[in-house]
């Protein structure tokens, strides 16, 4: 059953205009509940989230007209351009009293059109200082934090690599959707030139494969039987709660080629895991090379699988760099600091 909000109640309004997962909504799903246990009043509209969240329903915008029970203005806190836009139409022709923020995380030169829509917000927000370096307008970096409560080390016999059925001592991890611009064919291409040399190990592959990428996917599977590895290098597809999984590891790959921001380097972190990824996204700032990861070029197959490898030779130094993943991703990722952080920026503008 859905929890519906009140717009009376509600000081700050996170769209979602997308319906199929993704890490923005990933964010949100994640954010929202800690920023309303720090009091910040967030509720959510838009389909594809989950029922526990505090929604509004589209009727509510009606009653937007109306500031909020503890006065000053609702926030309208977009993520996307599409939101970007309906949060103009209702403060700039509907008039309505609310301020728009905006957070990018995207890494490259933003369209004219998307620079036009960023010069309209009254606040924007960088989730890294090298998404930041994209942007035209004055902003502050506020960092992606991870929930320390959901993600979290092994606590029970469900959280090891036995339960799985999985052949090997070990297990090795790349999550996210399937495709070429998350770099799982690099993934692959190390596991079918690693593991015959490391008996011990076993790999798989998580995520939704979208009918653009079946051909994609099929490939590697393909590549996968030829080299008779069926059985260690398993592709999973889409699974029901990822978070035991990351406990399950004791190494996680992020290959991406290109990234937003990127949160699966600060869950598998939390869960106690040492991670391997490229320098897309915000993966270089999360990392400390040589004691919680390695980090590779985007796209640079060769040091990605010679960083992997280290860790598949000396599991133990794989489970030591897990150990200080966790200690570093609790004092810089803790996802509390990035409500906080944000709950400034809206006092500020409900304020202003």
């Amino acid at each position: 059953m859905t929890h519906s909000a009140t717009a009376a109640e509600t000081r700050v309004i996170a769209p979602n205009f997308k319906r199929r997962l993704s890490g923005v909504t990933s964010t949100i799903v994640q954010l929202v509940p800690e920023q309303n246990r720090q009091g910040q009043g967030v509720a959510v509209l838009g389909p594809g989230l989950p029922d526990h969240l505090p929604h509004l329903g589209w009727f509510d915008l009606l009653k937007l007209w109306k500031r909020p029970k503890t006065g000053g203005k609702r926030i309208w806190h977009a993520r996307r351009n599409n939101e970007m836009l309906f949060g103009l139409l209702l403060r700039d022709i509907l008039r309505m009293p609310i301020k728009l923020l905006f957070t990018s995380a995207a890494q490259r030169n933003h369209s004219r059109y998307t620079r036009w829509l960023i010069s309209k917000m009254d606040a924007v927000v960088a989730t890294s200082a090298r998404s930041g370096s994209y942007l035209k307008v004055p902003h502050t970096v506020v960092s992606h934090g991870v929930d320390l409560a959901l993600f979290h080390p092994p606590q029970s016999d469900s959280d090891t690599m036995a339960v799985t059925g999985l052949p090997g001592q070990y297990l090795i991890g790349c999550f996210g959707r399937v495709r070429h611009q998350k770099g799982t064919d690099l993934f692959v291409r190390a596991m079918i030139e690693l593991l015959p040399n490391h008996p011990g190990w076993t790999a798989i592959i998580t995520g939704r494969v979208t009918a653009d990428n079946k051909a994609f996917a099929t490939a590697l599977q393909s590549d996968i039987e030829a080299a008779g590895l069926q059985d260690r290098v398993r592709i999973l597809g889409e699974v029901d709660d990822i978070k035991p999984w990351y406990r399950r590891l004791t190494l996680y790959v992020a290959p991406s080629r290109n990234e937003g921001f990127g949160l699966t380097p600060l869950e598998a972190m939390a869960s106690r895991t040492a991670v391997v990824a490229s320098d897309a996204g915000a993966y270089a700032g999360m990392i400390v090379p040589g004691k919680t990861g390695e980090i590779a070029p985007a796209g640079d197959y060769e040091t990605l699988r010679d960083a992997i490898a280290k860790y598949l030779a000396d599991p133990a130094l794989a489970e030591a760099h897990g150990e200080a993943a966790l200690d570093d991703v609790r004092a810089r990722f803790d996802l509390k600091g990035e409500a906080a952080a944000l709950g400034a920026i809206y006092e500020r503008l409900a304020r202003d």
